[in-house]
């Protein structure tokens, strides 16, 4: 199974930020696709849903929009684990391993700052950055995640510039 994984998408009807075409190549692709906050409006997961099933978490800037602040599903027969903010850097292992004990994979977003990396007791943990507002990191970025019976595969962050 390919899962795409998207944070602060910041996307607003007529705004300026747009989610460049070398996403959607790969929504496009995906078998599940997960939202890690700062979606800002419904219609952007509308259309995110028509290319694939889509979960996602309240972010701090999704006022009015009816998302959970903490999900847990299964892809593949992989527990994942998704939040917004994960809190401080410092103790962030702990932290998501309290919170999502049963999940292999936790992902979040809010700082923009991708990042692929081991937690506690192997959990993986996944901050995708974001396609729309890289701020100081040097590229816009989304992340791919391969998942089948009950494994993580394969997963990256992609540069989409």
């Amino acid at each position: 199974m390919r899962v795409v994984v998207l944070s602060d998408t910041h996307v607003r009807s007529g705004g300026r930020k747009v989610v460049p075409a070398g996403a959607f190549e790969h929504l496009r692709a995906a078998d599940a696709i997960l939202h890690a906050g700062d979606v800002l409006e419904q219609w952007f997961l509308d259309e995110l849903a028509e290319l694939a099933p889509v979960h996602a978490v309240l972010g701090n800037n999704d006022a009015g929009l009816d998302l959970p602040e903490r999900l847990e599903v299964e892809l593949a027969g992989v527990h994942v684990g998704m939040v917004h903010d994960s809190g401080a850097r410092t103790g962030r292992e702990a932290r998501l391993s309290r919170w999502f004990p049963a999940c292999g994979l936790v992902v979040f977003g809010h700082s923009h700052v991708p990042l692929a990396t081991r937690g506690l007791h192997g959990q993986r943990l996944l901050n995708p950055g974001s396609p729309t507002d890289r701020r100081t990191q040097p590229h816009h970025t989304l992340a791919l995640v391969d998942l089948a019976d009950g494994r993580i595969e394969h997963s990256q962050i992609i540069e989409l510039d």
